[in-house]
């Protein structure tokens, strides 16, 4: 009998393995929306840290696409200046907490607000079989936009109290979300942070260690669904210690900056591995180059589960609608399990209550 899609990802971040992969995305661009579905300028309320969405709208999205998932974003807001950039997208600036003085600025809306915890309550209510993410920031991020970054990484050494302050009024806005989503019964949480380049971290694994994980193990202590933690970049400085952490899963595996095979490899058992198809292909590629992309990955990474297929981000405006419409089909067509490995050998299923 087939899973619904809420059991079918369940499954995946349990490390075992579902009927066929899912797909879940934290991020469908309006723009990239507006070409697949045609919808008009009243649909494209696009926000850079709050919903995008309605209910109505996502579960078209995700019927159209065929998602595994809908995501409700709660984000505090960052105090950088915002830069308009391409069809109306939103990007960070210079930040705005520099010194002391500053963090007067730094005001973040009430957390436990019933008005958005009441809209994401109705959200749940009508979100039928599919599995429903809360997406939202640990602190790390904001912190660094929000001063720059620059002024951050200076300050780690010439005001380390300020950085600390600034990513603890973060953290502590983050741990009653994380409340919240945990409450209401959403499915899993999602932290975006982005801590690295292409290359490496923004920072050392010691920083990171004495920064970073001390308010990771605070903000797991009021997690109570499946933990998916999100960077770009090449974060394998920081994997052991982040899977010394209570989650499930890492998204997205960016293809230029870490090896998803090598991942499966190391970690598959312990760790769900989300993504990652890369975004060079969706959006500059072919469809036939899609399709051979996710062939791939479903041929090295899907085997014995514990795998939810993603984009290497998440679905940006400037994606070649053919080329996301190729994923969704090769994925109908070849991702259902039983999975033949690299070697030809068949994965059976592992048997899931």
């Amino acid at each position: 009998m087939p899973m619904t899609s809420r059991e079918r990802v369940a499954a995946a971040l349990r490390c075992e393995t579902p009927d066929r992969i899912p797909w879940c995305e934290i991020g469908v661009d309006p723009y990239l929306v507006t070409e697949l579905l045609g919808w008009g300028p009243e649909n494209q309320a696009f926000s850079i840290e709050g919903q995008p969405y309605t209910l109505d709208q996502a579960q078209a999205i995700a019927g159209f696409l065929g998602l595994d998932n809908l995501y409700y974003v709660v984000r505090a807001p960052v105090f950088a200046e915002k830069v308009a950039g391409k069809d109306g997208r939103l990007f960070y600036g210079a930040g705005q907490i520099r010194t002391r003085a500053d963090l007067a600025r730094l005001e973040l809306p009430d957390p436990a607000d019933p008005g958005v915890w009441d809209a994401a309550a109705r959200f749940l209510d009508g979100r039928g079989d599919y599995s429903a993410w809360l997406v939202t920031r640990a602190g790390i991020f904001p912190t660094m936009l929000g001063m720059g970054t620059e002024a951050f990484s200076l300050a780690l050494y010439d005001d380390r109290a300020l950085v600390e302050e600034t990513l603890d009024r973060y953290v502590a806005w983050a741990c009653v979300v994380a409340e919240q989503a945990t409450r209401l019964g959403f499915d899993a949480i999602v932290t975006t942070d982005d801590m690295a380049f292409g290359t490496t971290t923004f920072f050392s694994p010691h920083v990171f260690r004495d920064l970073c994980m001390p308010r990771y193990r605070a903000l797991e202590r009021h997690i109570g669904i499946p933990w998916i933690i999100h960077s770009d970049g090449n974060m394998l400085p920081f994997m052991d210690d982040l899977l010394t952490l209570k989650i499930a899963a890492f998204h997205p595996w960016e293809r230029a900056a870490m090896d998803i095979r090598d991942a499966k490899r190391r970690f598959g058992g312990r760790l769900c591995l989300i993504g990652n198809v890369d975004l060079n292909t969706l959006g500059m590629g072919t469809p036939q180059e899609v399709t051979d992309e996710v062939r791939g990955l479903i041929r090295d990474v899907a085997p014995g589960g514990g795998y939810i297929i993603s984009s290497g981000n998440s679905l940006a405006g400037y994606l070649r609608p053919e080329n996301v419409l190729a994923m969704r089909d090769v994925l109908r067509s070849d991702g259902k399990y039983p999975i033949h490995d690299s070697a030809n050998r068949v994965q059976f299923p592992v048997q899931v209550a």
